[in-house]
């Protein structure tokens, strides 16, 4: 006789009921809205200055040639007057640490305002969602043109807007290959398609990630591929100013119209603040790491509560601190000046400061003495000792001069050739430069001299180079 098992229905359906979770999330494209406002001007006037300065600088002539250039070719950068050469990296090096603690200063003080007004991902996805709007409307428009089929207005709107962002990325790659190929001179080369090699891989190159960073993925960029947005926390802290959303004045939601009293909450639930987000974020689910610091959500609600006559600010910049009631809103400024933004102020100030000084006192000549090993001295026929060099002065300058060598460290020590050179701009002469020095002056085998190096135009401009004479 067979016997059979009971039958459990709860547990076959447990084990046929699977649940199938992707990790990977399906995309879904963006379209925020325009918003108008107080921190919108401030975006885009930093989307103009950022431009007008990075297309503009190329082409800014300064001392017959141009004002800012690096050329790799020759080992020059060129900023305007100062003229930088290979070993003047230590400049470039405390440039990216001002640049750091600047970053971390500012971050720390009220959050991703570089994301938000001034990062290259974030000014260009402007500039290419104007000329988005331009082509498709706003984004409204935009929704209707993705939902309808193919046809000749989809394909000339959608065509048109491709064409211009390939043109604007091809000029963006123009323009940074310009700031190490002169830029008349690139532009020369378009005519008759005479790029070289490195240059045509960096224009295309650099046209092809800003047209896919800005144009293609935009948020994505933000979301998924900055590495900002992973450690951005380490710098904040409860006194941190960021965009905040007033959960106790807004909640709960509820739609109303202007003048309504029976509402709870100031929150009309619009989701407006969530259409005008660039990364597609709502702002009352908290801080999230997806926000760049854009306050488009602020200027946006500050207008809902307008129409229904409440008072702004139910998303504002706050710090988690104000907004847990730990202090009012009427002393975050007291709160800002706390002990770590004064050791960044502190470490930021001094290192700027010794960057200025340091250019400042900057001395463009290089000299570096070299002995004549096959005859290290000898015997002039008036009976003095007689040591050979090898001067190589660098002017680092971008004007020639005329040096005047002199020498000190015996008494009656002369020099009997080589005490005036003329040097060009940015050039560099080797000098042989011949000293005599009385045998009675010389009590050692090698006495330490000195050469000093002076441009007669310019006093300021010496260097000293230590050496010895040999008897």
């Amino acid at each position: 006789m067979n016997q059979h098992a009971p039958h459990d229905s709860a547990t076959d359906s447990a084990t046929d009921s699977t649940v199938e979770v992707s990790l990977y999330e399906t995309r879904k494209k963006v379209y925020y809205r325009a918003v108008q406002g107080l921190y919108n001007n401030w975006r885009v006037a930093f989307v103009w200055l950022t431009q007008v300065i990075y297309y503009g600088l190329p082409w800014l002539p300064w001392n017959d040639r141009q004002a800012v250039l690096f050329d790799l070719g020759a080992r020059k950068f060129y900023l305007f007057d100062l003229v930088f050469w290979p070993q003047d990296f230590i400049w470039l090096a405390a440039l990216l640490i001002i640049s750091a603690l600047g970053l971390f200063l500012f971050t720390a003080i009220a959050g991703r305002l570089w994301c938000g007004y001034a990062c290259p991902q974030t000014v260009y996805t402007e500039v290419f969602v104007w000329i988005e709007r331009l082509f498709e409307g706003d984004h409204k428009h935009q929704q209707k043109l993705t939902a309808q089929p193919w046809n000749g207005e989809k394909i000339l709107r959608r065509g048109g807007k491709q064409v211009a962002w390939v043109l604007l990325s091809l000029w963006t790659g123009f323009t940074l290959v310009a700031y190490f190929t002169p830029a008349s001179v690139l532009w020369d080369e378009i005519w008759v398609w005479g790029f070289g090699p490195w240059e045509t891989f960096w224009i295309f190159f650099y046209a092809f990630a800003t047209w896919g960073f800005a144009g293609m993925m935009r948020d994505q960029v933000c979301k998924y591929m900055c590495p900002y947005a992973r450690f951005q926390s380490a710098m904040f802290d409860m006194d941190t100013l960021i965009i905040t959303y007033d959960e106790k004045r807004g909640e709960p939601r509820s739609a109303r119209k202007k003048g309504d009293v029976n509402a709870q909450g100031d929150c009309v639930d619009c989701g407006i603040c969530v259409a005008v987000c660039p990364t597609g974020i709502d702002i009352r689910n908290g801080l999230q790491y997806m926000c760049i610091g854009c306050a488009a959500c602020i200027d946006a609600c500050d207008q809902v509560m307008d129409k229904v006559g409440s008072p702004r600010g139910l998303i504002r910049y706050s710090t988690q601190s104000a907004i847990d009631g730990v202090y009012p809103d009427s002393e975050i400024k007291r709160h800002i000046f706390r002990p770590r933004i004064l050791f960044y102020i502190t470490v930021f100030s001094a290192i700027l400061i010794a960057f200025g000084y340091t250019m400042a006192m900057r001395v463009p000549l290089l000299v570096d003495v070299l002995r004549d090993r096959n005859s290290l001295s000898r015997e002039a026929p008036s009976g003095e000792i007689e040591n050979l060099y090898r001067l190589q002065i660098t002017n680092m300058d971008a004007k020639a001069h005329r040096f005047e060598v002199r020498a000190k460290g015996i008494p009656n020590l002369k020099i009997t050739r080589g005490q005036i050179t003329d040097i060009p701009a940015l050039g560099a002469e080797s000098v042989v430069v011949i000293l005599e020095a009385p045998r009675l002056s010389l009590d050692k085998p090698s006495t330490p001299i000195q050469f000093e190096i002076v441009a007669q135009d310019l006093p300021s401009l010496s260097r000293v180079a230590k050496s010895s004479f040999i008897k």
